[in-house]
């Protein structure tokens, strides 16, 4: 069967998807073997053209949005880029530790180059100021043993980023010791494996849940909410978290 994806948003203008977690948003030479990308399941599933505006990491699932011509997409960058944004983002994490439970970090970020993608990038740029809100929702802690503790544990935060600096929440996660779970960068690897291994979770728990832009031709405020994927809601699920997500993002038992 033909791939798809769900789509949250559609007019002339702009369409917007959920997208799932290890899929690209497009081809790059980061991952010269990928032969999958929102672009072009988006593409072959509305029949025509599409063209982003903002991007998700591969392994971060959630609300993408598309503009239907360049015009609109270079409309869209404008507005992402003015210093009164329109755009407010919020995300869904899981992370190591008990977070706090209300922090704002402001840690500039130092843009990181891949050696092959960004060959022909400037190398030498400075930090770019990074904001990011973090917001502890609920917490856990499990009688498992790992990196030398006797027991181990995690907090669902939601992180509301200012600007969109590439892997700004993971980062900004790791910069206050609570790195996200699956995050094979910046986290941590044994609590990965725990995930992976025993709690059937072996993807980045990021999810790209709130989305709000104002619209290109009407200025009209759009309010997008990308529901969890089922690794998420099992997890969710078994630590008894469900009832700290915000109301857009609750779902029935599975």
């Amino acid at each position: 069967m033909t791939e798809t994806l769900t789509i949250l948003y559609q007019d002339e203008y702009l369409i917007a998807v959920n997208k799932p977690s290890g899929l690209l948003v497009h081809r790059s030479m980061i991952d010269r073997h990928e032969t999958r990308f929102a672009m072009q399941i988006l593409r072959d599933q509305i029949g025509q053209h599409v063209f982003p505006i903002h991007r998700l990491d591969k392994p971060t699932s959630g609300v993408l949005v598309f503009a239907l011509s360049s015009e609109v997409a270079a409309l869209m960058n404008k507005q992402q880029e003015a210093e009164e944004s329109k755009w407010h983002k919020g995300y869904l994490a899981v992370v190591r530790g008990w977070a706090p439970e209300d922090v704002f970090v402001d840690h500039a970020l130092k843009e990181k180059l891949d050696k092959i993608a960004d060959k022909k990038a400037q190398q030498d740029k400075p930090a770019q100021s990074a904001q990011t809100q973090v917001k502890r929702l609920a917490t856990t802690e499990l009688n498992v043993k790992i990196e030398g503790f006797d027991k181990s544990r995690y907090s669902l935060v939601w992180a509301e980023p200012k600007q969109g600096r590439k892997h700004q929440i993971r980062r900004h996660c790791k910069h206050i010791s609570h790195p996200i779970i699956g995050d094979a960068k910046h986290g941590r690897g044994r609590h990965n494996r725990y995930f992976k291994e025993q709690l059937n979770c072996p993807r980045l728990m990021l999810h790209a849940a709130y989305l709000q832009l104002q619209h290109p031709a009407t200025a009209e405020t759009i309010v997008l909410w990308a529901e969890l994927d089922d690794c998420w809601k099992h997890l969710l699920q078994g630590f008894g978290w469900q009832s700290a997500l915000p109301e857009n993002l609750q779902f029935d038992s599975i």
